[in-house]
């Protein structure tokens, strides 16, 4: 049986836009067995305390998120990955109530698939940093400073993710340059991007 939280009555009272919207989502999950709590300021729903799911609403639409999207088959084509970088969550957006309505059985079944996913164990593969190919412009510097080189090294993977992804991101060899030297103090201090 699934148990609601008072944290999630809280948030759906707060919310002003998309309210009906994440209350009908919210009602398809229950109905599937799932936990919900609150984590990262939105309804959180869980299968044996790991994650499967979350809801949200952004200004032009609301979500479902999948925690391990990207493990479902994805029968009717509606997931969609939340950012170009996403290596395992996937999301369906929606602006209304009849499509969610419309879409009903088919997130039950996708929802039961995700459970079913958690069940088994299944893990996404997801690319190590490694797998990344770091800018030429980040490198030359990582090339001529051993103590950049020691500092990058002993970020978490997922800040050094972000520094590439970062650096990558610029279209010009002049704005990953300037990017570099801007965060060249950050890295030194052993901060992330966002930190």
């Amino acid at each position: 049986m699934s148990r609601t939280s008072p944290k999630v009555d809280g948030f759906l009272r707060k919310a002003k836009k998309w309210r009906e919207e994440l209350t009908k989502l919210r009602t398809i999950i229950l109905d599937c067995s799932l936990t919900e709590d609150v984590k990262w300021r939105v309804p959180c729903y869980t299968f044996e305390n790991h994650n499967v799911l979350l809801i949200n609403g952004f200004k032009d639409f609301c979500a479902l998120n999948f925690v391990k999207g990207a493990l479902l088959k994805d029968a009717k084509g509606i997931l969609d990955k939340i950012g170009e970088h996403t290596q395992a969550g996937r999301w369906i957006k929606f602006t209304d109530v009849q499509q969610i309505a419309e879409l009903e059985p088919s997130l039950k079944a996708y929802i039961q698939e995700a459970i079913e996913a958690e069940k088994a164990g299944l893990k996404v593969t997801l690319k190590k940093t490694s797998d990344f190919k770091i800018p030429e412009e980040f490198q030359a510097k990582l090339d001529e400073q051993a103590r950049l080189t020691k500092a990058f090294a002993g970020l978490t993977p997922g800040r050094q993710r972000g520094y590439i992804l970062y650096f990558s991101g610029a279209k010009q060899s002049k704005t990953r340059q300037a990017r570099v030297e801007k965060c060249m103090e950050r890295i030194l201090d052993g901060k992330g991007l966002d930190d």
